[in-house]
């Protein structure tokens, strides 16, 4: 088996990768309520997680993978929960809070064997926090991608292939919370409690429409795929902001968000629960000129923010007082290509590249049967048209320069190279 092999080994059957699935029928599904062998045990010490590294090694085949995080109710995106199986192992419940330390032993334990994650660019980064390393993975939602399934969730994917009604409800909660509850341990094994047996089947499908392939590559650049830069004037994306009309007042949100940031980021608290965005946008629309003006606008009344008053005023004073030539611009500063709908009066040789190649592509994605991002990118599909591929470059060669996996040029390169030839004088 190759490093991120989707199948069994062997001469494989040639399949058209354009063959279209049979048309889904809704499934009849059995509940899976609760584990086969029961809930597991929270394992949070050095010699539990010794002995639990000893039978995963013991264990045989990929190893699910999966976390819990507490997005909605810390700033940091650490796993409060890993949750992990193996044949022969069964399935362990990781707490790595108190002792992240002594994790040496599970992550030695899991360097090698082919990882099984369900949308693996959300459990990726945490887990790698912690120091855990694979080479090798399958990610199961993206796999649903790759086989144009209208729904990729995890319980709809158990249901398709499975015939299995996974029992969901807790994937929100707030995992930093201690000890937690029975029913969200239950919750937290059922996520890997079938995953195994997903992997094989899913396998079995992209196999069956010669797409195992795209997936082994899909797969691999998951791995290698550096975390994306931070986002730039992060404060702009605060809620209604849109409504907002002067700079001075874009200025108030961006320090009173700046506060908050600091704020949640001390006391690992999500920011929307340090203030609200509507909270924010409030004040910048009132723009209070002393705390009893603040105190007695919505929520900055309340107990817990008059605590805090003096903070958000001082945060509010300093944006008052910026000069005009410091306050921050009414649009967000483009970043890349502008909008398509821009490109005719601002770029038209771009224009008519896009007006060429963005119908071909769109073709190709019905054609095959993927999603159009997935075969690829809307960002290089986007810098493609806008800058071109110059005097000699072809597509290939300009789409493996940025990224573009080997089966999604084999499927656009050309279509795009002939679209272009065709407007070019």
């Amino acid at each position: 088996m190759t490093e991120a092999s989707t199948g069994s080994t062997g001469e494989q059957p040639r399949v058209d990768p354009r063959a279209q699935p049979e048309p889904a029928v809704a499934p009849d599904v059995t509940p899976l309520t609760s584990p086969r062998e029961g809930v597991p045990p929270v394992l949070a010490t050095a010699d539990e997680f010794a002995e639990a590294a000893r039978r995963l090694r013991d264990g045989s085949g990929p190893i699910a993978v999966d976390t819990e995080r507490a997005s909605g109710y810390r700033y940091s995106q650490r796993a409060y929960l890993i949750q992990l199986r193996r044949a022969g192992s069964g399935s362990f419940l990781i707490d790595p809070i108190a002792h992240p330390d002594a994790l040496e032993p599970i992550i030695d334990a899991l360097d090698g064997p082919e990882w099984i994650l369900h949308a693996a660019d959300q459990d990726l980064p945490c887990l790698r926090e912690l120091g855990f390393r694979t080479e090798s993975l399958f990610d199961t939602e993206l796999a649903g991608r790759l086989l144009d399934f209208p729904k990729v969730n995890l319980a709809a994917m158990v249901a398709e292939f499975l015939h299995l009604g996974l029992a969901k409800g807790h994937g929100a909660a707030d995992w930093s919370r201690r000890p937690l509850p029975a029913d969200w341990l239950n919750y937290a094994a059922l996520d890997v409690e079938v995953l195994i047996e997903l992997r094989n089947a899913v396998a079995g499908a992209l196999d069956e429409r010669g797409r195992g392939e795209w997936a082994a590559q899909e797969f691999a650049h998951v791995l290698r795929r550096p975390p994306a830069p931070p986002r730039t004037d992060r404060w702009r994306r605060t809620s209604n902001i849109h409504n907002l009309r002067t700079q001075r007042q874009l200025a108030v949100v961006r320090e009173l968000w700046t506060a908050r940031e600091e704020i949640a980021q001390r006391r690992d608290i999500a920011p929307g629960r340090v203030l609200p965005d509507s909270a924010i946008v409030t004040a910048a629309t009132a723009n209070p000129t002393d705390t009893a003006a603040l105190t007695s606008l919505p929520v900055f009344g309340g107990p817990r923010q008059r605590r805090q008053a003096d903070r958000w005023m001082r945060a509010i004073r300093k944006a008052q007082q910026l000069p005009e030539s410091d306050l921050p611009a009414k649009k967000t500063p483009q970043v890349g290509p502008p909008p398509y709908n821009r490109w005719e009066q601002r770029n038209p040789e771009a224009a008519a590249r896009a007006g060429a190649v963005r119908p071909v592509v769109r073709a190709i994605a019905e054609e095959v049967g993927v999603p159009q991002e997935n075969l690829i990118s809307p960002d290089l599909l986007r810098n493609l048209c806008w800058e071109g591929l110059g005097p000699s470059a072809g597509a290939d060669e300009w789409l493996a320069e940025r990224g573009a996996r080997p089966w999604q040029r084999a499927l656009v390169a050309a279509p795009i190279d002939a679209a272009l030839d065709a407007i070019r004088p």
